[in-house]
């Protein structure tokens, strides 16, 4: 498994829950821009519609810039290919109020070399409030604290 890209802020961000796995339409400039780092998945979001998972706002990147397309959109729409028993449990957790579907990373899956299939893991959140980041913050300072006097300890 090769890590392309992480959401770093989703943990500070939201309450992570369940976290799901799921293949993506890509074109094959997106597939090569992919593998060499051209995306950022902040800002970007899982939706249900139409009886579909939809990944909204990422923007790749054209993998030859001066090359590319008139047509090619690097923020459109890409579909999620998930089981069906799974797109229909997220469409009723869609419907609930305060949950929302955040990208959590983007990795190949298959072979060592790193040439298998992209996937994107993306996790059932609940967004945190201003008070629960703070304490988020005070619990890893007061840990960074603990692990320091363990180290002069020794």
């Amino acid at each position: 498994m090769k890590l392309l890209a992480e959401n770093k802020k989703a943990r500070y961000d939201y309450e992570i829950g369940e976290k799901f796995e799921a293949g993506i339409i890509l074109s094959g400039q997106e597939v090569k821009s992919l593998k060499t780092r051209g995306i950022s998945l902040a800002g970007s979001y899982v939706l249900v519609k139409n009886n579909g998972i939809f990944w909204i706002g990422a923007k790749v990147l054209a993998y030859q810039p001066k090359n590319v397309s008139l047509s090619y959109d690097p923020e459109r729409t890409r579909k999620l290919l998930l089981k069906k028993s799974e797109i229909r449990y997220l469409t009723g957790k869609s419907a609930q109020r305060g949950l929302t579907f955040v990208p959590i990373r983007l990795y190949t899956k298959g072979r060592s070399d790193g040439s298998g299939k992209i996937k994107l893991e993306f996790a059932v959140a609940r967004g945190k409030k201003k008070y629960d980041k703070r304490e988020t913050i005070k619990k890893r300072e007061t840990q960074l604290e603990i692990n320091r006097a363990l180290k002069q300890c020794r």
